[in-house]
């Protein structure tokens, strides 16, 4: 694999710090162009040479952390929901300006819908409702509560301005998980 030149990717953070950046302050739809590359200290050319335009780097953001966290989800499959979540909840504390804006912000709803899909995939093969407290139930409904569940808490979390501390948070919503899905 070819080594990509760090004043490359200094461009590229630089770029999605200020749409993220930006994003506090505006609807995702009124940023510029000009207004990242002001933000990012970098010219129009430079965004362009990237990204196809904002819609690009905004979904190329998106799913570099949803590959991250799917990855974290692979590397912790041998591990309890409790101890994964560890895992979970610091990459969303280290990455906190990011989740907190995308899940905050008016273009919320297509992040929120990705994020979603994600934990569907992942929670999926570990509900089990053929035995246990879920024995009966639809698999269907169960994913989709489950997931919706540590959506919601990974959002009410961040709206909240992460109020409780990253190592409960990953306890306890591990403890619900594991005694939920197992």
């Amino acid at each position: 694999m070819a080594k990509v030149d760090r004043r490359i990717l200094k461009s590229q953070e630089a770029i999605k710090k200020a749409v993220t950046e930006l994003m506090i302050d505006k609807r995702f739809d009124d940023i510029t162009i000009q207004d990242i590359a002001d933000r990012a200290n970098v010219n129009r050319g430079t965004i362009y040479l990237h990204y196809m335009d904002k819609y690009d780097l905004l979904d190329k953001m998106i799913e570099e952390h949803m590959d991250n966290l799917r990855d974290l989800c692979h590397s912790a499959a041998d591990l309890t929901f409790q101890e994964g979540n560890y895992i979970w909840f610091d990459y969303f504390e280290e990455h906190h300006l990011f989740f907190s804006t995308m899940l905050e912000s008016k273009g919320a709803h297509y992040f929120r819908s990705r994020f979603l899909d994600l934990v569907v995939q992942e929670f999926g093969p570990e509900v089990d409702t053929t035995k246990g407290a879920n024995h009966g139930l639809s698999p269907e409904i169960a994913i989709q509560f489950f997931s919706s569940a540590m959506v919601g808490t990974v959002e009410w979390w961040f709206k909240n301005g992460m109020h409780i501390p990253t190592k409960v948070i990953a306890e306890q919503t591990g403890a619900l998980l594991d005694r939920n899905l197992d």
